[in-house]
C-alpha cells in the first residue's frame, strides 16, 4: 500500500513540475552552449575530398553496365586486365566443356538412333559411358558458368570498395619486407626459411 501512496504522490509531484512555465526576460537571449557562430565577413573554405571525386555508387554503376570500367572510373588501371582475364578464363572454359557436351551428345544420339551400329560409338566409348561423360562435362560447364556470375558480382564490388576506400590514409612509416629467417628452439630445432615483416 505504501509503494501505491509513493507512486501516486511522485506522479502529481511531476505533473506539477511539467506545468510551470519559465518566464524569461525579452531583452535576453540565451543561446544554447553547442551552438556555433560563424562571422559573415570570414571567408568560407570548403575541404576537397576524394568522397566527391569517386562516388562508390557510380563506380558500381559503371562496372555492372560494363565489366571493368569501374575500375577505370577509380584510376586502378592494374585492376582491368585481371577482370578480363577472369571473364576469358571463365568463358573459354564454359566454352571447352560445352563443346565436350555437344561431342558426347552427338555420338550418343549416333549410337541410339541407328540400331544397327555396332554397341560402340565412333570414338569407342559404350552408352553408358558417353552417359557419364554428358553428364560430366555438363555439370562442369554449369558450374563455370555459375564462377563467371561470381566473378561479374565481385568486380562490381572490388570497384564499390576501392571507391569508398580512397579516402583512407595509410601509415607512412608501415613498411613490409620479405627477409631471411633463422630459428634455434629446442622445441624444433634449427629452421630456416623466409619471413614476412610488417612494421608500423
Amino acid at each position: 500500500m505504501r509503494v501505491v501512496i509513493f507512486l501516486v504522490s511522485l506522479l502529481i509531484t511531476a505533473q506539477g513540475v511539467l506545468s510551470q512555465e519559465i518566464k524569461t526576460d525579452s531583452a535576453i537571449t540565451v543561446q544554447p552552449p553547442d551552438t556555433a557562430f560563424i562571422k559573415s565577413d570570414a571567408p568560407v573554405v570548403e575541404i576537397d575530398s576524394y568522397a566527391k571525386k569517386y562516388d562508390p555508387r557510380k563506380a558500381m554503376l559503371y562496372s555492372a553496365v560494363f565489366p571493368g570500367a569501374g575500375q577505370l572510373y577509380n584510376k586502378k588501371y592494374w585492376k582491368a586486365p585481371i577482370v578480363y582475364g577472369g571473364f576469358v578464363i571463365l568463358l573459354s572454359t564454359v566454352n571447352y566443356y560445352n563443346d565436350l557436351y555437344k561431342f558426347y551428345r552427338n555420338e550418343l544420339f549416333f549410337l541410339i538412333n541407328d540400331p544397327t551400329n555396332p554397341p560402340l560409338s565412333p570414338s569407342n566409348y559404350t552408352e553408358d559411358q558417353l552417359r557419364t561423360f554428358i553428364d560430366r562435362s555438363r555439370r562442369e560447364r554449369d558450374f563455370f558458368l555459375i564462377l563467371n556470375g561470381f566473378w561479374y558480382i565481385l568486380q562490381m564490388v572490388d570497384a564499390h570498395v576501392d571507391a569508398h576506400l580512397k579516402e583512407f590514409d595509410l601509415n607512412p612509416k608501415m613498411q613490409v619486407r620479405i627477409e631471411p629467417m633463422h630459428e634455434n628452439s629446442m622445441m624444433v630445432g634449427r629452421s630456416t626459411g623466409i619471413a614476412l615483416k610488417i612494421k608500423f
